[in-house]
C-alpha cells in the first residue's frame, strides 16, 4: 500500500513551511473574527493581517452523522484528510495548474464544510452522476478536484457535470505529486 493520506498531508505541510521559511516569507491572511481558529499564531483585530500555520485538531471530528443521515460511506482518505488539522486552504500547484487544498478552520468550520458536502451529494444525486466528494479548488472557477467516492480516485470536475478526467489513483497520491505554493 502507498502512503497514508496522513502521511501525505503532513508532508506537503512540511514542504510548505519550509518553502516559507526559505523565502523568508510567512502565510498570512486577514482575520475574520467569524472563524477563530487555533492555526492564528497571534490574536489580532478585524481585517488585520494575521500569520497562520496548521495546527493538528484538539478535538475529534467526524462524519458519522453525515454518513447516517445520507446512507453513505464516505471514502476513508477524504474522512481522514478533513480531521488532521486545522488551517487555512492550502495553496498549491498541480500538474494542471494551481490549485487550493481545503481545509476547517475549527468544528464550527467543519460543520459548514459538512453542510455544502450535503448539497453537493444531493445535486450529484439529483442529476444522476457518480458521487463526488469535493476537497479542492482550482484556478478556473468552472472547475473543481474531487474524490469519487466509490473508487477514491481523485477527479478533475465541472461543477455540476461528470467528471472522467482522473488525476491520481487516490488522495494521498494527488497530494504526494503537489508543489508547494506561497499564496499571492
Amino acid at each position: 500500500m502507498g502512503t497514508t493520506i496522513n502521511t501525505a498531508l503532513d508532508n506537503y505541510i512540511t514542504k510548505l513551511l519550509n518553502k516559507a521559511d526559505q523565502q523568508q516569507s510567512t502565510l498570512r491572511i486577514q482575520y475574520d473574527n467569524d472563524w477563530p481558529s487555533i492555526c492564528y499564531q497571534q490574536n489580532v483585530e478585524q481585517g488585520d493581517w494575521v500569520e497562520w500555520k496548521p495546527e493538528l485538531q484538539n478535538e475529534k471530528l467526524s462524519f458519522s452523522k453525515l454518513e447516517q443521515a445520507l446512507e453513505i460511506k464516505l471514502d476513508e482518505q477524504y474522512c481522514a484528510y478533513f480531521t488532521r488539522y486545522f488551517s487555512e486552504n492550502l495553496p498549491a500547484t498541480a500538474s494542471r495548474g494551481d490549485c487550493e487544498l481545503l481545509q476547517v478552520l475549527s468544528a464550527t468550520d467543519f460543520e459548514r464544510l459538512q453542510e455544502n458536502l450535503i448539497g453537493h451529494i444531493l445535486m450529484k444525486r439529483r442529476l444522476r452522476q457518480p458521487e463526488t466528494l469535493f476537497f479542492a479548488m482550482t484556478s478556473d472557477d468552472d472547475f473543481i478536484l474531487t474524490v469519487d467516492n466509490s473508487s477514491g480516485a481523485v477527479l478533475l470536475e465541472r461543477v455540476g457535470k461528470k467528471s472522467d478526467e482522473v488525476l491520481a489513483e487516490d488522495l494521498a497520491s494527488f497530494i504526494n505529486q503537489l508543489t508547494p505554493r506561497l499564496p499571492a
